[in-house]
């Protein structure tokens, strides 16, 4: 049976490096996806990832078990995220919300051929419309969808109250809807192309 990521985390602070090992081979292409689609920068997306794992192994004293460290890891890589955006609009004066993101190469579960292929066409309409959403709004999609983190831990991540996290998850789902029926993308070729990575 796999071990918890928090257990794994103990074994870390105990002095277990290949604890830490397990824990980046779990967690680093999510993180990565995540920081991509937040940035729409690939080389950006991957520093900030490596300084997130950094980020862990010199905060592991202080954490405590009691948060998920899923929660915690997010919380890390949104807030560098968030820093990163500001050192580049206070340096370029330009929009934080950069060109469309595109897709990081995550291995599919195996969907049938039909399905990959229907996959294949929707992925860039889908990846457009979460792009264009509000940032907020996209923030709390991707963490609710690409990472399956709960509405009370999207709120600890990003320091908003839960209810506010569950209205501007449901107005992103709202737009993405009303965006995707206009391109004429049904619900049954629209799953998401990141599910793989949960």
């Amino acid at each position: 049976m796999d071990e918890s990521d928090e257990r794994l985390m103990l074994r870390f602070q105990a002095g277990d490096p290949r604890a830490f090992e397990v824990l980046v081979r779990r967690h680093r292409t999510p993180v990565f996806s995540f920081l991509l689609r937040l940035t729409g920068d690939r080389g950006r997306a991957e520093d900030l990832c490596q300084e997130a794992f950094l980020k862990v192994i010199k905060g592991a004293e202080r954490w405590e078990e009691r948060a998920r460290f899923a929660t915690w890891l997010y919380a890390i890589a949104r807030n560098l995220a968030v820093d990163e955006a500001r050192r580049v609009a206070f340096r370029r004066a330009e929009p934080l919300d950069g060109p469309a993101a595109r897709a990081a190469e995550v291995p599919s579960g195996g969907p049938s051929p039909e399905r990959a292929a229907d996959a294949a066409l929707v992925r860039p309409k889908l990846e457009a419309a979460v792009a264009a959403l509000p940032a907020e709004q996209r923030e709390v999609f991707l963490l609710r969808e690409q990472t399956g983190l709960r509405f009370s831990e999207i709120a600890a991540v990003t320091g908003t109250p839960e209810n506010t996290v569950k209205s501007r998850m449901r107005y992103a789902l709202e737009a993405l809807r009303q965006e995707l029926a206009a391109l004429g993308v049904t619900p049954e070729t629209a799953s998401p192309p990141w599910s793989a990575a949960r």
